[in-house]
């Protein structure tokens, strides 16, 4: 039985390889034929973002200039105008009108000094508030930082980005360590010695505090000097938070005692605790999108401190002007303060579209957190309400936005018709009354770029 099995087994074998041969499944001297794959599906996928790769054609100059002189005209702008329209790639200019007159920028110059924090400051750098042990025993000092965002238990859950540092966090942790420490009782000073100088410029309306608009610029604050949420602010920022401060010290057990007084820390004073802001990149983002007046000053101080200038008004602005210099892009602006307040800034129209257009570069990574901070037509922060008559343009314009009595100016940048990435920046600072007719006139302009 089993050699039949056998002798039958041997037959299937010899008759199975005699019909791969014929079939021509094996070939000598090969392996076994794999079939053929099928032949590759076409993916199709959209094409890039932007036209040919984000660097489309240029505008006609005849069209883009036809569209803007005629728009420059509009009344509503005044008879002091100023425009600039720049190439990125090529830094050409592509329009020009009084491009080169120094026009009064109002919040546009938050473009400088965020282009000069990042350069000099770095992106991740941030800004720190600590507790420190004082001279005596049993002694504390709240050091500010010049963190203009640190936020009260008031305002700590507001969904505002970046997520600030919170009051709360510093005096927890600060009560945490002084009872490890075996020490429930205290006095707190403050030291807000990091900024010099005038606290509010002096080519600043005297109304600016009053009216909300923004806070004396001291180095130590919380809730950027606000008093309640309709925004009016305290005239002694400093003295408000050491307030805010040693009330929460109270609600986690420690005892302090009635103490108000401005202190500078002890040189190598051991510290007990610290909160950090969110990173420079974000800081900007914030006052770009919101049109920060006290963050801006904020930073423009800090810039002062990291090129070797006095903390003040006059020493941010040679710092600012040093950093840009190094940028090769400081000719054509001059400032007095980081916020735009004042009315004496001049920047010529060529210069700022021509700063955008350095933070825009892929050259310049480093400064790209302007273009993410900048609003966005139709969308967000100061754009947000705008451009409802040139809704072709939303999304596609970012700029940031500037406004004082006499004063409307639009700066950014924007893809035209066929992709082109270029940046722009139009200006008035003869602009005769009628709210939002210069703004509409302004975002009519950045609309025909995009169009172009």
């Amino acid at each position: 039985m089993a050699l039949v099995t056998l002798v039958l087994l041997q037959i299937f074998v010899v008759a199975a390889g005699a019909h791969l041969i014929t079939s021509g499944a094996l070939v000598k001297g090969e392996s076994e034929r794999v079939a053929p794959a099928p032949p590759p599906v076409p993916v199709i996928t959209a094409g890039p973002v932007l036209a040919a790769g984000g660097n489309g054609p240029l505008p006609a100059k005849g069209t883009l200039a036809g569209r803007l002189t005629e728009a420059l005209g509009d009344p509503a702008l005044g008879g002091s105008v100023g425009a600039a329209v720049i190439d990125v790639e090529t830094g050409a200019v592509l329009f020009g009108s009084h491009e080169v007159k120094g026009i009064t920028p109002a919040s546009t110059t938050k473009v400088v000094t965020s282009v000069a924090s990042l350069a000099s400051l770095g992106p991740d750098t941030r800004l720190s508030t600590r507790v420190v042990r004082g001279s005596s025993p049993g002694s504390i000092i709240l050091v500010g930082g010049g963190d203009p965002t640190l936020a009260s238990p008031r305002t700590a859950a507001s969904q505002v980005y970046p997520r600030p540092a919170s009051l709360a966090t510093l005096a927890s942790r600060t009560a945490r360590a002084l009872k490890a420490a075996g020490t429930s009782k205290v006095t707190v000073a403050y030291d807000d010695s990091l900024y010099v100088g005038p606290r509010t410029a002096a080519s600043w309306k005297p109304g600016y505090v009053p009216e909300g608009s923004v806070a004396p610029v001291t180095a130590l604050m919380v809730d950027e000097g606000r008093v309640s949420s309709g925004g009016q602010r305290t005239s002694d920022p400093s003295r408000a938070a050491h307030g805010a401060f040693v009330s929460l010290l109270s609600k986690y057990g420690i005892t302090v005692s009635k103490s108000a007084r401005r202190s500078a820390a002890p040189a190598g004073a051991q510290e007990i605790a610290r909160v950090e802001s969110a990173p420079v990149y974000a800081l900007v983002e914030r006052a770009l999108t919101l049109s920060d007046n006290d963050l801006s000053e904020a930073l423009a101080r800090h810039v002062a401190i990291k090129e070797g200038e006095p903390a003040s008004f006059d020493g941010g602005a040679r710092a600012v002007g040093k950093v840009l210099a190094r940028l090769d892009a400081g000719k054509g602006v001059l400032v007095f303060d980081g916020s735009g307040l004042s009315p004496r800034n001049r920047i010529t129209p060529e210069a700022l579209a021509r700063l955008v257009a350095v933070a825009t570069s892929p050259a310049n990574p480093g400064l790209n957190p302007i273009v993410s901070g900048m609003p966005v037509a139709g969308f967000s922060g100061t754009l947000g309400h705008r451009f409802d008559k040139t809704r072709s343009a939303y999304g596609l314009v970012r700029a940031k936005t500037g406004t004082l009595d006499g004063v409307n100016t639009l700066a950014g940048m924007t893809t035209t018709r066929a992709g082109r990435l270029v940046t722009f920046a139009f200006m008035a600072d003869d602009v005769p009354p009628g709210w939002g007719k210069a703004e509409a006139a302004l975002d009519r302009l950045a609309a025909a770029v995009a169009a172009s």
